[in-house]
């Protein structure tokens, strides 16, 4: 199962943020306390008053006992109309509810502990204002509960997800929660979930086939196939091979082993390959479900997310696509142990842009260098993976700011397509990024300091900060005016203000841009 529970001192808000993560997630709120009053017939202090609190900690691991694996409401069958994905329930939890062994064990085999902690002071400041009757804390407050937090520190220490609640209000909370767990649920485009998380959690799938290219089937194709019982395609690796011939190749590969309207694509790879199975499946017999399991850095933190699926033109990249949002996204970090550094390196300048728009404390991240990111990309994933799920949410369909995900990418697409894609999409980004930010500043948008700041954390993670000299710039304009983000007399650029803040921006001289 795919629980989540809220734990820790009395106080941290566990029942309050447990019930925004809940509607945030569409999963269902259980507060065990209640569970517990309920099966017993009578209130906790009347518990502990009445038998003892041996009994009431007996109560509380067979109410744990009782949610799990789950009797709780789970959603439908993945691919019924309903939508569904990662399922499971927000538990809040008592204070000390997993002090036993058995209790934590049951928990941390069916879900996610979250621990809420804040200060002494907030705790003090909420508990003196919350009418509830906590037995253990009766008398002086000040001193009960400081011997509270004493005894169990060591205890509370020992979970590694912790969220520290002071001077945040509950949707903020909440909202820090979910990047946390690596757990969203998009529903501006059709619902579904997106998770971080083992790739064990695609599940239920109807008619499954799985479709890769030919380098990551050589890494992942057998397990997947065993794992989901499913049949494949394998399709030539590569951004020149993202064209209409690859699409009418999947779909005549989805006629002969006899995909219907029930079938599932499972998308196994990187962005190209998430375009194109996305795109297949969204024009197969008008429409049929897929899911995305990307194994590449930069699929995890963008493409995959969003429910763009398309190809390309000989003239420019996705100029032909479909807004057709997959049922499910599974991102497993574990996929990239195998991805070549140079890939991971692409990956990273999308990390940097999601850092730009709205995360400075992400940007920061990126700034410690390659080696950091190396130990702590599951982190780096989650990160990234919210910044872009809050603004496509906000704007599902690029009507408005979802167009600051462009940044880089103006110049970026252009620099990419002129190199006849010698140079990766990730590495086209960054110099994209570069540009812009330079011509930020030039036009006073921007400080000097911003563009050293982004030069430093590129340089950081090896990404390159200048067009090719060799690269003609009259055909770097060219492919820019080509650009499916053009309009009838310039083009809108996402340029970056300051750290955490962009702007759009129509310009109407390119040559300027890439001085």
């Amino acid at each position: 199962m795919n629980h989540i529970f809220l734990y820790g001192p009395p106080g941290t808000g566990k029942s309050t943020v447990g019930r925004k993560l809940a509607g945030s997630l569409k999963l269902p709120f259980v507060d065990l306390d209640r569970v517990i009053e309920t099966n017993a017939g009578m209130s906790i202090p009347h518990i502990m008053e009445r038998q003892g609190e041996p009994a009431f900690r007996d109560m509380e691991t067979a109410a744990l006992k009782s949610l799990t694996p789950s009797p709780l409401p789970t959603g439908a069958p993945f691919g019924d109309d309903k939508g569904l994905g990662v399922r499971g329930a927000v538990i809040a939890l008592g204070g000390g509810a997993l002090l036993r062994d058995e209790n934590r064990a049951i928990a941390e085999s069916s879900g996610q502990v979250l621990l809420l902690m804040a200060k002494l002071n907030t705790l003090l400041e909420r508990l003196n204002s919350d009418s509830s009757k906590r037995p253990l804390l009766t008398g002086d407050l000040g001193m009960k509960l400081s011997a509270l937090l004493a005894n169990r520190g060591e205890h509370y220490n020992s979970f590694p997800l912790l969220v520290h609640v002071d001077g945040r209000t509950a949707e903020q909370n909440a909202h820090h929660a979910q990047v946390m767990l690596g757990r969203h649920h998009l529903s501006a485009m059709g619902e579904y979930d997106v998770v971080v998380g083992h790739v064990s959690n695609v599940t239920n799938l109807q008619n499954p086939i799985i479709v890769t290219d030919s380098n990551v089937a050589k890494f992942h194709l057998e397990k997947m196939q065993a794992s989901l019982n499913a049949k494949s395609v394998v399709i030539p690796a590569g951004e020149e091979h993202k064209n209409l011939e690859t699409i009418s190749f999947l779909w005549k590969s989805f006629l002969e082993n006899g995909l219907d309207r029930k079938s599932t694509v499972v998308a196994l790879g990187g962005g190209v390959t998430g375009d194109m199975a996305g795109f297949a499946a969204s024009t197969y017999m008008r429409g049929i479900n897929w899911v995305g399991v990307p194994t590449t850095l930069l699929s995890m933190v963008d493409s995959s997310l969003g429910g763009k699926t398309g190809f390309d033109l000989p003239e420019g990249k996705n100029l032909i696509g479909a807004f057709y949002p997959p049922k499910l996204v599974v991102a497993d970090p574990q996929f990239l142990q195998t991805l070549p550094e140079a890939e991971l390196i692409s990956g990273m300048a999308e990390v940097v842009k999601h850092g730009i728009i709205s995360d400075p404390e992400l940007f920061s991240l990126c700034a410690r260098g390659l080696d950091w990111v190396k130990a702590n990309l599951e982190e780096i994933v989650k990160r990234a993976m919210a910044v872009k799920i809050k603004v496509i949410e906000d704007d599902p369909y690029e009507k408005g700011f979802r167009a600051a995900l462009n940044l880089g990418h103006t110049v970026g697409h252009a620099v990419e397509l002129v190199s006849k894609f010698q140079l990766r999409h990730g590495e086209a980004v960054a110099i994209g990024m570069m540009a812009e930010a330079k011509y930020s500043a030039r036009v006073g948008l921007a400080t000097q300091g911003l563009v050293e700041a982004v030069q430093d954390s590129l340089k950081a993670l090896n990404l390159p900060i200048a067009i090719p000299q060799e690269m003609p710039r009259e055909e770097i304009i060219r492919a820019m005016r080509v650009d499916k983000k053009k309009n009838a007399k310039s083009i809108r650029f996402a340029l970056p203000v300051e750290i955490g803040k962009v702007e759009l921006v129509d310009v109407s001289d390119l040559e300027l841009v890439l001085d």
